[in-house]
């Protein structure tokens, strides 16, 4: 479902026909549970549909905080919420007015937000003169431009409030370029430079922005990219390991956090050592 709609200016005026609004619409999963408390914090949570940020949604739950969850499939994000207080916002924020929309949806719903997990994302798989330019458009627009368009829509009811957090969830291809994923390298490796200039912007106002970095997870994502992931070296984390990593940084105001710990490894030696990390690059990719 996108966030945009359509509706006709010359209606006939005998059968006007009911016109179709743009915004999303907040779905009460849990219709017969105690009524939600406001007063509670409110995690707004992206890509909440399946993987990372159903798994990090279950894990706020667990916690008893409020949460908004949005995806483009609204059944699955009904399963998320399934058991919890949480209301389901679809949207598609790919669309041009998707982060607005979705933000207005979520401020309007509870009234403030304390955590935005950003969370959405694709990937492409494959050699960079292969990749359609449509498809180009489609990994920079979701993983990189909704993102930012959605802080920006986020974080003035944050300053405005002195608190709150921002986590955005990079990739260890935007910290080492992964060859045949170059675009999805760069998409992440710029929400790493934006999550760092954002936290020099925002210091003292009380709104902190995590930057969570992790391997290869166990997701759909693979299958959805193209190509199924064929390490074989490492093994796939669960994306609960993820969400208890994105959980202990927001609950200790962390900066950064790399799931494992030893990717903060490549990023070192590529500073400290540039050559030697590109030899070790074209050895084992």
């Amino acid at each position: 479902m996108t966030l945009t709609g359509s509706g006709s200016a010359h209606d006939p005026p005998a059968d006007p026909a009911p016109r179709r609004s743009t915004a999303p619409v907040p779905v009460r999963v849990n219709q017969y549970g105690p009524p939600r408390r406001l007063d509670r914090r409110v995690a707004l949570v992206t890509g909440a549909s399946s993987g990372i940020g159903a798994a990090t949604a279950r894990r706020f739950a667990m916690d008893g905080w409020q949460l908004l969850l949005s995806g483009r499939d609204r059944r699955r994000l009904e399963q998320t919420a399934s058991g919890t207080t949480a209301v389901v916002l679809p949207a598609d924020l790919a669309a041009p007015d998707g982060p607005r929309l979705l933000a207005q949806s979520a401020l309007h719903t509870t009234g403030r937000i304390d955590v935005l997990v950003a969370g959405a994302g694709m990937g492409w798989a494959g050699p960079f003169t292969t990749m359609p330019h449509t498809d180009i458009d489609r990994v920079l627009t979701l993983d990189l431009n909704a993102t930012l368009h959605l802080v920006r829509e986020v974080l003035p009811s944050m300053i405005a409030a002195g608190r709150g957090r921002v986590v955005l969830l990079g990739s260890v291809a935007g910290c080492v370029g992964l060859r045949e994923e170059a675009v999805y390298s760069a998409a992440k490796a710029g929400l790493a430079a934006f999550a760092e200039a954002l936290r020099q912007e925002l210091r003292g106002t009380g709104v902190g922005v995590t930057f969570v970095v992790p391997g290869a997870v166990d997701t759909p994502f693979h299958t959805r990219r193209g190509r199924p992931y064929d390490g074989t070296r490492t093994g796939l984390l669960s994306p609960g390991c993820v969400a208890g990593t994105i959980w202990e940084a927001v609950r200790q105001n962390r900066d950064e956090a790399f799931v494992p710990t030893w990717l903060t490894v490549p990023g070192r030696v590529r500073g400290l050592a540039p050559g030697l990390y590109r030899r070790l690059l074209n050895r084992f990719g």
